[in-house]
């Protein structure tokens, strides 16, 4: 099973300390891996490509937990690949983040009294470009600390030379077939970033306002119209009904006035308008809502803008310069003062979109951007995923994906900010316009100037998983490593960036998609299920968790509650709880080599050991082959359970425990013991090392000598199984549970002894009579034996003499409870069975299920009955 071709002679049991510190191992031990450039992807080597792609962080970031969940499952997998041979590359790298760096360091200007403009464009990218390299990417030493295996000598940078150059290609070929353009369209607008933003960067939730209905027009000419935003009627420019409406038929073609403003405006027909809803009749201001836009260019209706970019009104009046939420106000107040106010409503709970980044209430309004034309690029994603060349996992996330790209809405890229890259198009004095490629010289002399908005921060990333390998130059690492192995992300970005990569890989690269899976995983909340926030006072530093109890404990923790695309709860005592664990691992592993455990030499035939040994090369074997198959199905949760109770249960807990009286009778026995004992923990500690890495590498370089995990063989399922061995162990187990609760009920103490009789006598558990009475401290029987209660326990009768130690009378109290409980359930289940009606309707699994509980009833009242009578009288 072991394939440890680094494999020395085991460093001296004196290089273990009795306690693992973690502090004073993690750091010295990464910077160790980093050196010997374990982590580095070699394009010309000829083993298998394994490639995954950090989600890249955004620059003015720090580490979170749910970066460190991420992070630990991505590790996990890409530390296994490594162990199977792959030629494997963890791509590191930061995201400009357009909007929120420049916010930043507009703060910063701030404290001195200035502003951007104040500095310029240029100077303010300098400054900007100066805080990155100052003060940016602290991230990265956090991803130190929690043990990523990143080659870190491919770290990028969106806005590094090689990454522009194929945002300006990309951008460039787009706009060469005609999937770029620019048109002035209703765009989300933040008032507090000044710039537009995506669909996707759009938050909603419930608001408190209010909902007017005004009057518009007189008497049986007029119409009602509701609104939430009564501002944008100085925008108006139609009333709009359902066509079969009858209630309006007569007004369809003529005008009505608009209240507060000297204009008319027509009423017109359309059947986007819902005649069940409100009055049937709706307001239509074509520059300020996206709806209104589309009747608005169906009725070829004019688009008169109220506001300006700071959402300030602009329309020359009572109310200009006044902001949107004081004109609400201040025009409402005037509808009343005029008698046009018929009904109001406040609050009006409903949903209003809000900036992602600031949030600022979103304004919808028209303005020229630059556009992705999104139809056959979204057509091709969901192709990718229907036709099989990418898997989403799970399944069930497969609808929202297809939601998204089957209903995808042009994309609006530019952004109206200095911090980014800057949109490759020069426009000329009499109209030209040139979008200009990375070989190519703009157009220079008098009236030509580049557009001076910048692209939107999903462009570059969206480029991400060929862009950081060197495209648009066929490198060799783009041969090699493109497309990705597994994109792990959570699923809240799966359309701000997923579907954004799949578009542009499958453009760019031929229609081959950017990876061949697609893992989605849930958000990390705290330990009731609610969001972490630092409003609701429940955000947790990572490094606070890791600080505490080492960055093992914190990766085992979140893996542990990696099910897939479900959400993470995580409390400080489940990381204490894994730090218990892998103190756990240091005790047993210390424990081996004190008591001769080695990796040397061949393992013994299955002939010379013992029904104990085989049993626990049975289990690993298996252990391997459960392990290997959750980790193909990104099963993080059961794997890392599966490994736990493995360890801690069948290891440390009961092969530890089993053996004990075998180290200490020396001899051959111990000498193989011994040669298990190191295979399982090498193999153990090969299969947790993905997790835990640093408790692992520490155990398992003193066990074996080698050189380190990172780069040892994982391990494989020799195939070796033994299910008497298994059989007779489980049955060991049971009877040592079952004596171990009955002395719990006694109130014995554990580690008190007790004279007892075990009927071992020609049963196949008498080579384990030592471990048993070792393990449950039974002592010989010894003169004057006289058993006070028997237990028959899986064929063996336990015989043992309490007396002294226990409460006679409460012990018979109680066993004579149980044993009334045990004969009424017999009861009930005998009248079910004896019941024909109920026999003729129940189904068979029912009918089988009370029949068992009927076996069981007999069994725990003969058992019951038997302990009555070993009981001496009172």
């Amino acid at each position: 099973m072991t394939e440890n071709s680094q494999q020395q002679n085991p460093a001296p049991t004196s290089e273990l300390p009795t306690q693992y510190a973690p502090a004073e191992v993690e750091g010295e031990l990464y910077e160790r891996w980093v050196e010997r450039g374990y982590f580095a992807a070699d394009a010309a080597s000829d083993k298998p490509p394994f490639t995954v792609v950090i989600p890249p962080p955004n620059v003015t970031g720090s580490l979170h937990l749910g970066h460190a969940f991420e992070h630990t499952l991505i590790d996990a997998l890409t530390r296994r690949k490594r162990m199977q041979g792959f030629e494997t590359l963890w791509q590191p790298g930061m995201d400009h983040a357009g909007i929120a760096t420049q916010n930043v360091v507009e703060r910063e200007l701030g404290k001195e009294g200035r502003s951007r403009h104040d500095l310029g464009r240029e100077a303010f990218v300098e400054r900007v470009w100066q805080w990155k390299d100052e003060s940016g990417g602290q991230i990265s030493g956090q991803m130190r600390r929690l043990g990523d295996g990143v080659d870190w000598s491919r770290e990028r940078f969106t806005m590094d030379e090689g990454l522009s150059r194929s945002v300006q290609t990309i951008f460039k070929r787009l706009f060469d077939d005609e999937l770029i353009y620019r048109a002035e369209r209703i765009i989300n607008w933040c008032p507090r970033c000044l710039t537009a933003i995506s669909d996707i960067e759009v938050e909603y939730q419930d608001d408190d306002g209010e909902l007017v209905s005004i009057r518009y027009g007189e008497g049986e000419d007029s119409l009602v119209v509701a609104t939430t935003r009564a501002e944008t009627m100085l925008g108006d420019t139609a009333v709009a009904v359902h066509p079969d409406d009858e209630r309006y038929r007569h007004l369809v073609g003529r005008t009505v006035a608009l209240p507060l403003t000297d204009r008319r405006v027509p009423v017109v027909a359309d059947t986007h308008v819902d005649p069940e809803f409100g009055t049937g009749a709706v307001k239509v201001t074509p520059a300020h809502d996206p709806n209104d836009f589309e009747i608005g260019q169906r009725h070829d209706l004019p688009f008169v803008t109220v506001m300006d970019e700071h959402a300030v009104i602009t329309v020359p009046g009572p109310f200009q310069g006044l902001d949107r939420l004081e004109a609400r106000s201040a025009i409402v107040a005037a509808l009343r003062a005029e008698g046009r106010i018929v009904a109001e409503k406040r609050p009006y709970v409903h949903s209003v979109g809000h900036c992602s980044r600031c949030r600022t209430t979103i304004e919808p309004r028209l303005s020229l951007q630059w556009w992705v034309k999104v139809e056959t690029l979204a057509k091709a994603a969901g192709d990718a995923v229907r036709d099989g060349r990418v898997d989403i996992h799970p399944r069930e996330m497969e609808k929202r994906y297809f939601d998204w790209v089957d209903n995808l809405h042009d994309w609006t890229i530019s952004r109206q900010l200095w911090w980014g890259h800057r949109i490759p198009v020069w426009y000329g004095p009499n109209g030209e316009v040139v979008c200009v490629g990375p070989d190519e010289q703009p157009p220079t002399g008098e009236g030509w100037h580049q557009d001076t908005d910048v692209l939107d921060t999903w462009f570059s990333s969206g480029l991400w998983p060929f862009s950081t390998l060197g495209w648009p130059e066929r490198t060799d690492s783009l041969a090699k490593f493109y497309p990705n192995s597994v994109l792990v992300t959570g699923y809240d970005i799966l359309f701000f960036w997923v579907a954004r990569m799949m578009m542009f890989g499958l453009y760019a690269m031929d229609g081959t998609p950017p990876f061949r899976t697609i893992v989605l995983h849930g958000m990390v909340r705290d330990q009731f299920g609610k969001k972490m926030s630092k409003s609701f006072g429940n955000a947790v530093n990572p490094l606070d968790w890791m600080d505490k109890y080492g960055s093992d404990a914190l990766r085992f923790t979140l893996a542990r509650g990696a099910n897939p695309g479900v959400d993470v709860p995580i409390g400080e005592d489940w990381v204490q709880g894994s730090r218990n664990f892998a103190n756990k691992i240091w005790n047993a592993t210390r424990f081996a080599l004190m008591n001769g455990a080695t990796v040397e030499g061949e393992l013994p035939s299955a002939e010379e050991m013992s029904a104990t040994d085989r049993w626990i090369l049975s289990r690993l074997n298996a252990t391997v082959a459960e392990v290997d198959a959750l980790y193909d199905d990104y099963q993080f949760a059961k794997l890392s359970d599966a490994l736990f109770h493995f360890a801690w249960d069948e290891v440390f807990d009961w092969y530890v425990e089993l053996s004990k009286t075998t180290f200490m009778g020396g001899g051959e026995a111990a000498k193989v013991s011994g040669r298990v004992l190191g295979e399982v923990l090498d193999v153990t500690l090969r299969m947790l090392h993905p997790i835990v890495p640093f408790v692992t590498e520490t155990l398992w370089t003193t066990l074996t000598g080698g050189e380190s995990l990172v780069i040892a063989d994982w391990p494989k399922d020799s195939g070796f199984r033994d299910t008497a061995a298994e059989r007779e162990i489980g049955t060991v187990q049971r009877l040592i549970t079952e004596v171990r609760r009955f002395r719990a009920d006694q109130g014995l103490q554990p580690g008190q002894r007790v004279p007892a009789r075990l009927g071992l006598d020609g049963s196949p558990l008498a080579p384990h009579e030592a471990a048993i009475r070792q393990l449950l401290r039974l002592q010989p029987e010894g003169d004057g034996f006289a058993a006070t209660a028997t237990l028959p326990v899986s064929g063996v009768e336990v015989a043992l003499d309490l007396s002294g130690t226990i409460d006679i009378a409460a012990e018979r109290k109680r066993l004579t409870k149980d044993l009334g409980a045990a004969e009424k359930e017999k009861a009930q289940a005998t009248a079910k069975l004896g019941n024909e009606a109920f026999l003729a309707k129940a189904p068979d699994q029912v009918v089988d299920k009370i029949r068992g509980r009927l076996t069981k009833a007999d069994e725990d009242i003969a058992r019951i009955q038997a302990q009555l009578d070993a009981l001496p009288a009172a």
